[in-house]
């Protein structure tokens, strides 16, 4: 239900067109001169106003500005029995939304005014969702003191700084769970396009027959079931930011193409004939390694060093020190917010079991760990107990150094960080009698990791369905 205000001297039409846009559930009220406009409209401040062109003591193109600058998100429709084409363009100019000639097909007035007001509260629930994701997004989101964050906090304030004509690609990399979905928002709400659209793709979830269509979008009969054209994901960010994530799950075959879209800037539906020209920031994220699966023939070069011009890496929590601590304060913050509970904290010992844990799953794990911990404890302070961290969150058994693992000290010519990686992989393998799956847990990797620093040595491994797992 909107609040309208009907400005027309013709009593009868006046009252015929309130009748009219009462049945539609709104509060209408009529004023038959300028001046009684001027005063109504300032009380009611109407999400829309019907404005007759000729009034007794006004002219509606003089009325119009000091409506618009009077209430600016008003919508205004201007009504005459005088149509003519300067009237028309002068009034869209001055703000009018539209303009309806007299005398009034009232089904075609209805029709105008569900519309516009429809359009209106889209644009509305637009601003606020818009508004709200900012809201989480600024750059303090990414919360730490640590040298890696500071960095990368320091690399996202220099390309939000660029003017909004050339913006890089943007390639964030990083384990799962660290955060890049933060990064690449808090990119795009802290840089020139933040008014924008943000666009938000997982490539992993798209079926790769539909890859094309979802991202270039199709045109009406381009293939069965299209019974109507589709704005493709590229177009629709346009002038914002297109956000690739996991960007090492496209499809080979389409690599090329999306090559040529960022490269370009156009785009062509499937079945369309002319190319569309966009303006869109692309930033793609992934936690797998590009440079491996270049070699491997999994992704092309071109692409990877095309998206690799603005690299953003985010450190992996166990590589942070104390900013896991900082993590779990703001997160339990959020938490007993988010649930409406009494504000929580950590023990001493709760502390310690977080920062000594090794945290494989990274800032999701420590996020879900907490929410679990929170959910099913009534403690004020939380504690190992409810934590329930496995058995490696214990200190004794945390900050294993390379010296303990080989029992050596480095000698005085320095020794080969790559021997001592590799070295720790085959020993994580062999206890873990060839399984991936636990030997990226002893190391505290995830699968991927493992698998590609095995490739990268050349290190062969029981794989996962060979052992069943």
């Amino acid at each position: 239900m909107a609040t309208l205000l009907v400005i027309e001297d013709e009593l009868v039409l006046g009252k015929n067109i309130r009748r009219t846009l009462e049945r539609l559930g709104h509060v209408v009220e009529v004023a038959t001169s300028g001046a009684d406009a001027e005063r109504r409209h300032a009380e009611l401040l109407p999400d829309l106003t019907l404005l007759d062109l000729r009034l007794p003591d006004a002219s509606g193109l003089e009325l119009l500005p000091r409506l618009k600058a009077a209430h600016p998100s008003g919508i205004v429709v201007l009504m005459t029995a005088y149509a003519a084409i300067e009237d028309a363009v002068r009034a869209m100019k001055l703000g009018a939304a539209d303009y309806l000639q007299k005398p009034l097909n009232l089904d075609e007035l209805r029709t105008v005014v569900s519309e516009l007001l429809d359009a209106a509260q889209l644009q509305q629930e637009v601003r606020y969702y818009r508004s709200r994701e900012a809201r989480g997004a600024e750059l303090d989101a990414i919360v730490g003191q640590s040298a890696g964050i500071e960095e990368l906090r320091g690399r996202i304030r220099r390309l939000g700084s660029l003017p909004v004509a050339a913006p890089p690609t943007v390639l964030i990399t990083g384990e799962t769970g660290t955060g890049k979905g933060l990064v690449a928002r808090v990119l795009h709400y802290s840089g020139p396009r933040a008014a924008r659209p943000f666009i938000e793709v997982n490539c992993a979830a798209i079926p790769e027959t539909l890859v094309e269509a979802e991202l270039f979008g199709y045109e009406r009969g381009a293939f069965t079931d299209a019974n109507t054209s589709k704005v493709g994901l590229i177009q629709a960010a346009d002038r914002g930011t297109l956000f690739l994530d996991e960007i090492g799950c496209l499809p080979l075959t389409f690599q090329a193409k999306i090559l040529k879209a960022i490269e370009e800037k156009r785009v062509r539906p499937v079945g369309g004939r002319a190319e569309r020209v966009v303006d869109v920031h692309i930033v793609t994220a992934t936690n797998s390694d590009l440079g491996v699966m270049v070699r491997a023939g999994q992704f092309r070069e071109d692409l990877y060093y095309r998206l690799q011009v603005a690299p953003l890496h985010i450190p992996p929590l166990r590589e942070r020190g104390d900013d896991v601590l900082l993590l779990a304060s703001t997160l339990l913050r959020d938490i007993c917010a988010t649930y409406r509970l009494p504000a929580r904290t950590l023990t001493a010992a709760g502390l310690d079991a977080v920062r000594h844990y090794r945290w494989p799953g990274n800032v999701r794990e420590l996020r879900n760990t907490l929410d679990r911990a929170v959910l099913f404890s009534d403690a004020e302070a939380i504690g190992p107990a409810a934590l329930g961290l496995p058995g490696n969150a214990d200190p004794a058994g945390a900050g294993v150094s390379a010296g303990d693992v080989f029992n050596f000290e480095i000698p005085d010519a320095g020794v080969r960080f790559e021997d001592i990686e590799r070295a720790l992989l085959v020993s994580a393998l062999r206890k873990a009698g060839g399984s991936q799956s636990a030997a990226a847990r002893l190391l505290g990797l995830s699968r991927d990791t493992l698998r590609y620093r095995m490739e990268k040595f050349g290190i062969e491994g029981a794989s996962e369905r060979e052992r069943g797992e």
